[in-house]
């Protein structure tokens, strides 16, 4: 059984500075930024597996850049690690039941949109990933074991903020190295956070591949963000449920 030697070192503190209901960074300002980022070479990759905390992380994070490589014939599997139960305070037992019966509906949903197999749902708890880590991290060395040398196993990034997406991102990058697979860390909630002027490097992403970079070093083609944008539709509960976070989720589609 894995086992977790050091301390997890996050930016969880950054996130809880900036509420939701106050606003974040507005996706123009990320549009608007000249950045020279590493390029990400799709050409390399395999296979793609894909991990989120819940379901919406994997279209929300790294949506537009799945659809570039299952239209270059690369098989996508999606993992989501919750349910996304908790993603509505204030239910009883039986509303968070059907809630989670629903997210995952809509992920299934999401998935027929970008023609990718069905995903493989862990059901661990939402909002209490990180008590699960090690154990998240066994399973997922067990699911990339048996996947092409040289996967691409794509997490939400281990700095992103939210407690459930820097478990998730610390699990995956200890699997990743244990099988050999090629880590890729996308972030969410940091294009909420973070702020880019003055820009601190140690705000963004910058252990290993990201999202931003595969965006900004292959120049998506629009014609790719229509499948994203078809897929986040999907997600009607989380859109219109009270946890404040709807103007973020539509901002990160128009963002991809």
């Amino acid at each position: 059984m894995t086992t977790l030697s050091e301390p997890p070192i996050g930016n969880s503190v950054r996130f809880a500075a900036r509420p939701l209901p106050g606003g974040g960074t507005p996706a123009c300002i990320w549009l608007s930024a000249e950045r020279r980022l590493p390029e990400l070479n799709l050409t390399g990759c395999p296979e793609l597996f894909v991990v989120g905390a819940h379901p919406d992380d994997e279209t929300l994070g790294f949506g537009a850049t799945a659809v570039m490589l299952a239209q270059r014939g690369v098989r996508v599997q999606v993992v989501s690690a919750s349910d996304g139960g908790g993603s509505q305070p204030g239910l009883s037992l039986r509303q968070r039941h059907r809630l989670e019966l629903t997210r995952r509906a809509e992920l299934h949903r999401a998935l027929d949109v970008l023609g990718a197999p069905p995903p493989i749902c862990l059901g661990l708890p939402d909002g209490a990933i990180a008590d699960q880590e090690a154990r998240l991290a066994d399973l997922l060395i067990e699911m990339l074991a048996v996947r092409p040398r040289g996967t691409w196993c794509a997490a939400t990034w281990r700095g992103d903020g939210h407690p459930d997406h820097e478990a998730v991102g610390r699990a995956a990058a200890l699997a990743a190295a244990e099988v050999g697979a090629e880590l890729v860390e996308y972030p969410v909630w940091m294009w909420h956070w973070a702020v880019l002027s003055p820009f601190d490097d140690r705000d963004g992403p910058q252990q290993h591949k990201t999202q931003g970079q595969t965006a900004h070093a292959n120049r998506i083609d629009p014609r790719w963000l229509a499948s994203p944008r078809r897929q986040t539709r999907q997600y009607s509960t989380h859109q219109t449920g009270n946890t404040g976070s709807t103007g973020g989720l539509r901002d990160c589609a128009r963002s991809q």
